[in-house]
Parts: C-alpha cells; structure tokens; sequence
C-alpha cells in the first residue's frame, strides 16, 4: 500500500527514546513550492534593484557630462560677452576718432544696394579704417581747393584703367536674379588696381555704404557728385579735398558684388545719370566686347 507522508525518526541522546514523526506528502510538496516562490520573488527584487542602481549610476554620470557642458556653456558666454565688450569698445574708439576728424556716417545711393543689410564690414575691415583714420596724414585736408583758378569739376576721366562691363539702365540683379535699376557703370580691372578720382572735389563719404561695400563719394560742386563702390582699400577721408587723377582708393568685391570691379556712378543734382556720356568724352574709352569676359 502506497503511503503518502514521510517518516522521520527522532532519537533523544539522553534517555535513548526513538520519536517516529509523520511528515505527509502534501506539507513536502508546499514548502518546496513555498521556497521556490521565495526563491523567484528574491531574484526578481535583486533583479529590480540591480537595474535601478544601474539606472542611477547611468544617470549621475550623464548628470556629471551635463554639469561640465552647463560649465563649458558658461565659459563660452563669458568669451562671447568679453568679445562685445572689446568689439563695443573698438566701435566707441571708431566714433570718437570719427568726431574728433569730423566723419561723418551716411549711407548715400541707390537704395536696392543699400538695403543689403548682411553686407556689414568685418572686425578686420574696420580695424584696417581705424588704423587709417589713426595713422593718416591730415595735412591734406587744409587745402581749399575750389579757390584756386585750374578746377576741374567735370568728372573727364576715368576713374580706373579697365574696361566697361556692365552699363547704364535696367538689368538683372548678378546675385538674386531680380529687375534692377543699375545706376553706374561696371569697370573691370584687377584687384588693387588704383582709382583714381574723376574730377576735382571734396570727398563727402569714405566708408562702408550697404551694397556698395567700400564706397568713396566726392562732390565736385556745381551738383555734381560721383561714386566709387567695391573698393578693396581707401586712402581718403571725409572732408578731404582731392584732385582730379588723385588716387582715392584700389580696385576690390566688397559689398554687393560677384567679382574685382569699380562701380562708377555721377550724379547730377542727386539724381544719378549715364556716366557714359563723360566716359565717352574721355581720351581712353573702353568698352566690352561682344562676349562679356566680366561674370555679372
């Protein structure tokens, strides 16, 4: 007959007496399923807590990465702001020299160039006007020159040895592809070619100008006024008075521009006209080719 509990026998060391025990089936059979549940529910809690200290590990260390970032974040905002500190002040030593040599800031021409608010001078173009304005000789500027009797206030030269690219009148923006009114000429000539002033006069602005980049304005009198735009350097100033054949500057791309090229403009009473006409009363003309070797 099969029997369906355990027998266990308990011997007392002392009095010598064996205790027969009945240990049925069924109570085995719990505490083994007992100890296993145990057993499951002891690996799953070390289970749990090993995945939250990884978890904590994980996130201190990605805590720590977000700290040094948060102090690197910190230090670049200090450089940044140390930077517009000193470039604020090199603005204010530029404005001060300007008064003190009496510069004035203006923006003058067409207004589709000088809209092109991007086109703003560089730290090193502005540290190579301030260097002008503070090593240049200003003996110059003392001279009145339209009292003397040999004026030339016509504009009857060029203003640079090159050759005519981009005429007078409407044409299409070289950059943006848009109608414009293009209100000079477009002389091609090499990089840091000289030019030239046109005519007798007073250089009226000698600065940066929107579109025109580097841009030299002289007024001749009588209303008549020109313009060279794009230039790479100017050795004017405003308020100096300059002769015809003079240089005033060299050959550049700056501003609105797709290549080395002076952009050329008289006016008349304000109102720009074709420079053209005095180009063409001059002893050099010259003019493009059939096909354009200018890119614009």
């Amino acid at each position: 007959m099969k029997q369906d509990y355990f027998i266990l026998d308990l011997a007392h060391s002392f009095h010598g007496r064996l205790r027969r025990v009945h240990i049925p089936h069924r109570f085995i059979y719990s505490a083994l399923g007992v100890l296993g549940v145990t057993l499951l529910v002891l690996f799953g809690v070390a289970s749990s807590y090993a995945r939250m200290a990884f978890k904590v590990s994980d996130y201190n260390s990605l805590q720590k990465e977000a700290q040094l970032m948060r102090a690197r974040y910190d230090k670049l905002q200090q450089k940044v702001k140390q930077d517009n500190e000193q470039l604020a002040s090199l603005q204010s030593l530029a404005d001060e020299v300007a008064t003190a040599y009496g510069v004035r800031k203006q923006l003058a021409g067409s207004p589709d160039l000088i809209s092109e608010a991007p086109l703003v001078p560089t730290m090193h173009d502005s540290l190579a006007e301030y260097n002008y304005l503070r090593t240049t000789n200003l003996a110059s500027r003392q001279r009145n020159i339209f009292v003397r009797g040999d004026v030339n206030i016509l504009p009857s030269v060029w203003p640079v040895n090159g050759r005519l690219m981009g005429g007078y009148g409407r044409r299409s923006d070289p950059l943006s592809g848009e109608g414009e009114m293009h209100k000079g000429v477009d002389i091609s000539a090499p990089m840091g070619t000289p030019v030239k002033a046109s005519a007798d006069g007073i250089v009226v602005h000698a600065g940066w100008n929107g579109g025109y980049g580097r841009c030299v304005i002289i007024d001749h009198g009588n209303n008549y006024q020109t313009l060279y735009g794009h230039l790479s350097r100017m050795d004017v100033m405003e308020g100096q008075e300059i002769r015809q054949g003079e240089t005033l500057g060299a050959v550049g791309t700056t501003g609105h521009s797709t290549g080395p090229h002076l952009h050329y403009e008289v006016h008349v009473g304000s109102t720009p006209v074709n420079p053209y006409r005095f180009l063409a009363k001059a002893s050099t003309v010259r003019t493009a080719s059939a096909h354009s070797e200018f890119p614009f």
